[in-house]
C-alpha cells in the first residue's frame, strides 16, 4: 500500500468511527505491550508467528477503535495478521496495526493478543518489532510513545540455535597459550622479540624527536598525560638522559623500528605515519605493563610495516545516529590498531547527517524523524526511533564545525575520512528534504528556486521496492537539478576539508541496491533515453556514473562506490542479472566489493572485478560485515543474511584466496570447496588491484554506543590483524594437513592474546567489548564450563536468579542438579549474556 493511500485511510477513519470515541482520553502510559515469539517455523514454512499482547493497567477502558498502533519491523510482515486487527505497511519498515471489528476494547486488567506473521524466521531478539507508539484518530498528527514494551526473549528450545554444549565444544577446540610467551602488540609485527627488564617511564622522562615527527611526539605526550598521568618534556635533537628518541631514517611508508631497553626507547621511521604507528605500539606495550610509581614498558625489539596500505572501517551513522564523541572513540580504537581509513556513511534513506550550507532542509527535515503524515517537516520513524522528533536519537547530525573537528581529530591519528553520500538509491532522506524545499518555494511563487535542487521526477509513476521496502528512495538521474545538487554537496565537502587543512581525495557516492523497476515510467528518463538512443533503463546507470566522473575529475577527486558502480544490469535466460561493466575499468575508480556471500552464486565477484582492472577494497560481507550476529543464538543482536560473523571469520580470511578458509554458507551450514568450482581465482594482475580490506558496521539494529562497541569489539582486532599483518604461514601452505595444524596453532595464539593481553588494554581505555557467553557441558550431572577467550571469571546461580559477581565463582567441574545459570564477567565486573542449563 502506498503512502498516499495510507494517509487517506488515516484521515478518513476519524469520520467513520468518531462516535465510538471515549468521553475522556485513555492514558496511554498505562498500556503495557509484550512481544512473544510463538513459532519460528509457522505452518511448516520459513515464517514466524509472534504476537503483541496488550494489557490495560488503567482504570479507564481502552476503546474498541479510533486508534492505531504504529511500529517498526525489520522483518517483512505477511499481511493481514488476524481477524481482530488489520496491519498496513506505510513505507519502509513502518507498519500500522488497527483494531478490527472483533475487538471490543479492554477494561482494567484485561488483555488481548494480536498475532503477527513474518515472511522469514526470527533469528534473534533484535528481529522483534520496536518503536511502538499510539495515534488517536482525532489527533492524527500526534504519536504517543508506548513506554511499557517488553520483548520476551525467545526460548532457546527453538530450532537452529546454538546450545550451551555447542559453545563449550567450540571453546574447547583450541588450548590457550602461556601468557608469558605472547606477543604484546596487535596487529602482529613483522618481527617481535622480548628481552628481560623494563623501561620505567615517569615524570623525569624526556621525548627527543626529529622535527619531522614533532606532531606525533606532541600527540603521544598528550596520551601519556591522559592515560598514565605521566607528564613528559619534548625537545628536538639527540636524547640526553633516559627517555624516548624519535629518529628519521630511510625506512619506507609506514614501516618503523622500535627498540626498548632499560635505558631508552629508540624509534626509527621514514615518515610521520611510521613514527605514529611505532608510538601506538609503544602505547600498546604501556597498556600491557604495570602502572605503579612508574609506567613500565617491557624491553622489546620490533621491526614492522603494514601488508595493505588501505586498512579501513565503515560506520553507518545514517540509519541510527551516533554522536561526535562516539566517533572520536572509534577513531581512537582505529589508531591503536593501526587502521587508517574511516569510511563515514553519512546519508541514507533514513537520515542525512551532515549540515550543508545553503541547503538547511537536509538536516531540518532529512536528519529529523518522528510521527508524520506528510514528511513535510520530518521523516517517519524508522528502526525503532519512535514518534518524538525532540529526542536526540531523532534529530542527530553533525554541524560543519563538528565535521571539521572530526577531520582534524582523524588527521592527528593518521586516519583519512572518506565521506559517503548515497546515490542514486538509498537517497530518500535527501529526496524528501528537497521535496520540502520545493514545496516551500512553490508556496512563495518562486518556481526557479523550488526546482533548483529537486531530486526526483514529480511525474514518475515507476513501481519498485528497495531492499529496505522503500518505494520512493531513488533519485532521477535524468533530472538536471540532481547534478546541481551533487555539485553543491561536493563543493561544500571540499570547502570543509580545505578549512580543516586536509585534501579531499575521494567521495564515496554509494551506488548500491538500486531496485528493479526504477525510472521505467519516468517521463524525464524516457525522454533522455530517446535523446541518447539508449536501449533500456540499464543504460541510465552508465550515464549517471559518467556524469559523476565529469564532475569529480576536474576537482581532482577520485570516485568511490559500492561494487554496483562497476557493474551493469542485464538479463540471462529472461532473468535479471548484474555483471561487471567494462566501461569504467580504465578510470580512476575505487570499488568496495561486499557481495561474496557463500552459497549465493557471487562468491568470486571481488576477484572478477579486480581481474578486470577495477581497484577493489575487500569489504566481503561473509567476513567483514560487523552488523552480522556473532553466532546463531537468539540472545545475540544483529543480522544474519550474509551469515554469522564471529571474530574467527575475520582472523581466518585469506585476502588473495578466501575460498580456502570458507567453511560455511550464509545460513551457517557447512560447505566444502565444491561450492567454489568454476569460480574465478585471483590472477597476479588482480592482486595488484586489491587495495586493502574494510570492515563495515551498518546500524539498523545499533542504537546505543554500548551496542556499537559490542558489535565492533573484539572483531575489530581480527580486521586489523588481516589488514596489517603479513600473510601467515597457514594461508600459503599448500598441504592441507600442515595448513590446518599451522592454523590451529596460530588461531590459539591469537585468541589467547585477545583474552590475556588485549581485553585488559581495552578495559583500561574504557572500551565496551562483547563479553562472551559461557559454554557448558553436562556429563552425568557433572557440570564443566569455559569461555571463548581466557581471562574471564564465571559466576553461577542455582536458584534461578541472574548471576552477578557476588554469586558462586566457577573454579572447576562440579556436581549440581536443577536450574543453573552462568555468566562470564571481565576484570571491571561487566558481564555477558547468561547461559541457562537445566541439569
Amino acid at each position: 500500500m502506498n503512502f498516499k493511500k495510507c494517509l487517506l485511510i488515516a484521515l478518513f477513519f476519524p469520520c467513520a468511527t468518531f462516535a465510538q470515541q471515549e468521553s475522556s482520553p485513555y492514558p496511554v502510559q498505562d498500556l503495557h505491550i509484550k512481544w512473544t515469539l510463538k513459532d519460528n517455523h509457522y505452518g511448516g514454512q520459513k515464517n514466524s508467528l509472534s504476537s503483541f499482547t496488550l494489557v490495560n493497567r488503567s482504570s479507564k477502558r481502552l476503546p474498541a477503535g479510533n486508534w492505531s498502533l504504529y511500529f517498526n519491523s525489520i522483518e517483512e510482515l505477511d499481511l493481514p495478521a488476524a481477524g481482530n486487527a488489520t496491519i498496513e505497511q506505510i513505507n519502509g519498515d513502518l507498519f500500522r496495526l488497527r483494531p478490527g471489528k472483533d475487538f471490543k476494547g479492554l477494561n482494567k486488567g484485561d488483555s488481548v493478543v494480536f498475532d503477527l506473521v513474518t515472511k522469514s524466521v526470527v533469528k534473534n531478539f533484535t528481529d522483534a518489532p520496536g518503536g511502538l507508539y499510539l495515534v488517536w484518530d482525532n489527533q492524527p498528527n500526534q504519536g504517543i510513545k508506548i513506554n511499557h514494551y517488553d520483548v520476551k526473549p525467545p526460548h532457546e528450545s527453538f530450532k537452529d540455535v546454538v546450545s550451551p554444549l555447542d559453545y563449550y565444544n567450540r571453546n574447547n577446540k583450541f588450548a590457550s597459550y602461556q601468557k608469558n610467551t605472547l606477543i604484546k602488540i596487535l596487529p602482529t609485527p613483522v618481527f617481535y622479540e622480548e628481552h628481560p627488564g623494563n623501561f620505567a617511564l615517569n615524570q623525569t622522562s624526556l621525548i627527543a624527536t626529529d622535527p619531522a615527527f614533532k606532531n606525533e611526539a606532541d600527540y603521544f605526550a598528550a596520551e601519556l598525560q591522559d592515560l598514565f598521568k605521566v607528564k613528559t618534556t619534548i625537545s628536538s635533537g639527540v636524547l640526553k638522559g633516559k627517555g624516548i628518541q624519535l629518529v628519521k631514517t630511510d625506512l619506507k611508508d609506514d614501516d618503523y623500528q622500535l627498540e626498548v631497553s632499560p635505558q631508552s626507547v629508540i624509534i626509527s621511521a621514514g615518515s610521520a605515519q611510521g613514527a605514529f604507528y611505532a608510538l601506538q605500539s609503544l602505547k600498546s606495550l604501556l597498556l600491557t605493563g604495570k602502572q605503579e610509581k612508574n609506567a613500565l614498558i617491557p624491553c622489546v625489539s620490533v621491526k614492522d610495516g603494514s601488508r595493505f596500505k588501505y586498512r579501513s572501517l565503515m560506520v553507518d551513522v545514517a540509519r541510527n545516529f551516533h554522536s561526535k564523541k562516539e566517533v572520536f572513540r572509534i577513531l581512537d580504537l582505529m589508531a591503536l590498531y593501526k587502521l587508517n581509513v574511516f569510511h563515514f556513511h553519512l546519508t541514507d534513506d533514513e537520515g542525512w547527517r551532515l549540515a550543508i550550507p545553503g541547503l538547511p532542509e537536509l538536516t531540518e527535515v532529512g536528519a529529523k524523524r518522528g510521527h508524520t503524515l506528510t514528511t513535510e517537516k520530518s521523516l517517519p520513524p524508522m528502526y525503532n526511533s519512535g514518534p518524538d522528533t525532540s529526542e536526540v536519537l531523532n534529530r542527530g547530525f553533525y554541524t560543519t564545525a563538528d565535521f571539521m573537528e572530526i577531520l582534524k581529530y582523524a588527521r592527528q591519528r593518521h586516519i583519512e575520512i572518506v565521506p559517503e553520500i548515497e546515490t542514486p538509491g538509498h537517497a530518500r532522506a535527501a529526496i524528501k528534504a528537497m521535496e520540502a524545499r520545493y514545496r516551500n518555494y512553490m508556496a512563495k511563487g518562486m518556481k526557479a528556486e523550488a526546482e533548483e535542487y529537486l531530486l526526483n521526477d514529480l511525474k514518475d509513476s515507476s513501481v519498485y521496492r528497495s531492499a529496505q521496502y522503500w518505494n520512493d528512495n531513488v533519485i532521477c538521474v535524468a533530472q538536471p537539478s540532481v547534478y546541481r545538487f551533487l555539485e553543491t554537496i561536493t563543493n561544500s565537502l571540499q570547502a570543509m576539508y580545505q578549512s580543516a587543512g586536509i585534501p579531499l581525495k575521494t567521495i564515496h557516492f554509494g551506488g548500491d541496491e538500486v531496485p528493479q523497476g526504477v525510472w521505467e515510467k519516468s517521463p524525464l528518463c524516457l525522454a533522455l533515453m530517446k535523446q541518447e538512443k539508449m536501449k533500456s533503463t540499464a543504460d541510465l546507470w552508465s550515464y549517471y556514473i559518467g556524469k559523476l566522473q565529469q564532475m569529480l575529475k576536474p576537482k581532482g577527486i577520485v570516485l568511490s562506490g559500492w561494487e554496483e558502480m562497476g557493474m551493469r544490469e542485464t538479463s540471462l535466460d529472461g532473468e535479471h542479472k548484474m555483471v561487471p561493466n567494462p566501461l569504467f575499468v580504465n578510470d580512476a575508480f575505487q570499488l568496495d566489493v561486499w557481495n561474496n556471500i557463500v552459497g549465493r552464486g557471487m562468491e568470486d565477484l571481488p576477484y572478477r572485478l579486480a581481474n578486470m582492472g577495477y581497484k577493489v577494497v575487500l569489504t566481503c560481507s561473509s567476513n567483514f560485515y560487523l552488523d552480522m550476529a556473532y553466532d546463531r543464538s537468539l540472545a545475540e543482536p544483529g543480522h544474519s543474511w550474509a551469515g554469522y560473523v564471529p571474530t574467527e571469520k575475520l582472523f581466518s580470511f585469506i585476502p588473495y584466496n578466501y575460498y580456502k578458509n570458507s567453511t560455511e554458507d550464509s545460513k551457517g551450514e557447512p560447505v566444502t570447496q565444491d561450492v567454489f568450482i568454476g569460480k574465478d581465482r585471483l590472477t597476479d594482475f588482480g592482486k595488484s588491484n586489491i587495495l586493502g580490506i574494510k570492515g563495515a558496521l551498518w546500524t539498523e539494529k545499533v542504537i546505543t554506543p554500548e551496542r556499537l562497541e559490542y558489535m565492533l569489539l573484539p572483531r575489530l582486532l581480527g580486521l586489523a590483524e588481516r589488514a596489517w599483518a603479513q600473510d601467515p604461514a597457514w594461508a600459503v601452505e599448500k598441504d592441507k594437513i600442515k595448513a590446518a595444524a599451522l592454523y590451529e596453532d596460530s588461531f590459539a595464539d591469537f585468541y589467547t592474546r585477545i583474552g590475556e593481553i588485549e581485553f585488559p588494554k581495552l578495559d583500561k581505555i574504557g572500551a565496551r567489548y562483547r563479553v562472551p557467553p559461557v559454554g557448558v557441558k553436562v556429563t552425568d550431572h557433572k557440570v564443566s564450563c569455559n569461555t571463548e577467550f581466557p581471562g574471564f571469571n564465571i559466576y553461577y546461580t542455582t536458584d534461578g536468579k541472574e548471576p552477578s559477581v557476588k554469586d558462586k565463582l566457577y573454579t572447576q567441574p562440579f556436581n549440581q542438579k536443577g536450574l543453573l545459570k552462568f555468566r562470564a564477567f571481565n576484570a571491571t565486573g561487566r558481564g555477558g549474556n547468561t547461559t541457562t542449563v537445566l541439569n
